[in-house]
């Protein structure tokens, strides 16, 4: 009998239990100041190198832990309940992994993952442009083949980790007539004269850089190219199917900090003599916000199942982005409640859930808008 399809296994909750007190004595400590000084998260990111976080999604192969999604999820939701920018410290170079561990060839695999596993280097994917967010299509930076290199021009926005990143996951036309099938994509390391023009002065997740991106120019060998030219497109979308159920999950994260916090102050707070825990109308507040998270993660879970399991019913593109789509849209609805419980003093930066809530805004806009995901959702729905 196969086990049922959701249940954590004891391994997972042992490692919950780890990630938890491990955010809990070395990222929480930090978070307050890496969101007001927008400053990278460096104790934290350090912190995770110590635990051997960033190769946790990265086969065994390439010096990694080769960890299941789900196990990948539960990083990223526990360390998000404390600090979004040290959870997606983690997330991001995985995104940009992703497309070396399913296309790339075993040079690139050898080149980059065991580094990126290791901690040593850092990646970004980068696909957005000022003009071409949501549709990818219309992206203008161009890489055209000479001789032995690919010289590629443009700039890409939006673009997390942004001067922090050694290496950076490229998307570019290669061919000017093709739209979707003129996209390809490259591998483009940071000191072939990549430079970062602008740095966004952000709403939440403000330690994580978020920047634009300019390649003027830039040569890199023809071997950089990600698996065949003209693939781009299938192996953006291809990447985002497998990293939009972890966004879920930071928002589930982000959402849970906020429930846990909003608990301990309605135990603590008193009006009309009495603790406000005991008043039905906020207890009611509360279930609720419990209830969306509990639902959220269990959708986030079984996009992740899908993802370990090879998407054996091709369902992951809905799932995925249910998934992301519900838990983001509920982190936006929870960590606001979680400011009305406190009242005034959740409207200070005295207390976590105004951060809370400003961190969760972006899981609702990254790895595509929640617009876009009920645009696939309904295209799934209705062939």
């Amino acid at each position: 009998m196969e086990p049922a399809l959701f249940a954590l296994s004891d391994t997972h909750r042992q490692f919950r239990d780890t990630l938890r007190q491990f955010a809990e004595a070395r990222i929480a400590p930090h978070a307050a100041a890496v969101d007001r000084d927008a400053a990278f998260p460096e104790e934290g990111f350090r912190a995770c190198v110590e635990l051997e976080l960033p190769g946790l999604g990265v086969p065994e192969a390439y010096g990694g832990a080769g960890a299941d999604m789900v196990t990948q999820a539960i990083m990223a939701e526990e360390l998000a309940r404390v600090c979004a920018s040290t959870s997606l410290s983690m997330l991001i170079s995985k995104l940009g992994m992703l497309p070396v561990m399913n296309w790339a060839s075993e040079e690139l695999k050898q080149r980059y993952l065991p580094r990126v596993a290791a901690g040593e280097w850092q990646a970004s994917y980068c696909l957005s442009e000022a003009d071409a967010g949501s549709d990818v299509a219309s992206m203008r930076t161009r890489a055209v083949r000479d001789g032995d290199e690919w010289v590629i021009t443009g700039t890409k926005y939006w673009i997390t980790n942004a001067g922090v990143s050694d290496v950076y996951i490229v998307f570019a036309v290669t061919d000017p007539d093709s739209r979707h099938r003129g996209i390809s994509c490259f591998a483009v390391d940071a000191d072939r004269g990549v430079q970062v023009a602008k740095l966004e002065d952000k709403l939440g997740v403000r330690g994580s850089p978020t920047g634009e991106v300019v390649f003027d120019g830039v040569r890199i060998p023809a071997g950089n190219l990600i698996g065949e030219e003209g693939h781009g497109f299938t192996i953006a979308m291809h990447t985002l199917d497998r990293s939009r159920p972890t966004i879920g999950a930071q928002a589930v994260g982000i959402a849970q900090g906020a429930i846990d916090f909003a608990a301990g102050y309605m135990g603590e707070r008193t009006a009309f003599g009495r603790p406000i825990a005991d008043l039905q109308g906020l207890r009611f507040m509360l279930a609720d916000m419990a209830i969306r998270n509990e639902a959220a993660r269990t959708l986030v879970y079984r996009a992740c199942t899908l993802v370990d399991n090879g998407d054996p019913e091709g369902e992951l593109s809905k799932i995925g982005a249910m998934a992301k789509c519900f838990a983001s849209d509920s982190a936006m609805a929870i960590t606001t409640d979680a400011v009305q419980l406190l009242g005034g003093y959740g409207f200070t930066k005295d207390f976590p859930v105004e951060r809370f809530m400003r961190d969760a805004k972006i899981t609702q806009i990254y790895e595509g808008t929640n617009q876009i995901q009920r645009v696939v959702i309904a295209k799934a729905l209705l062939g």
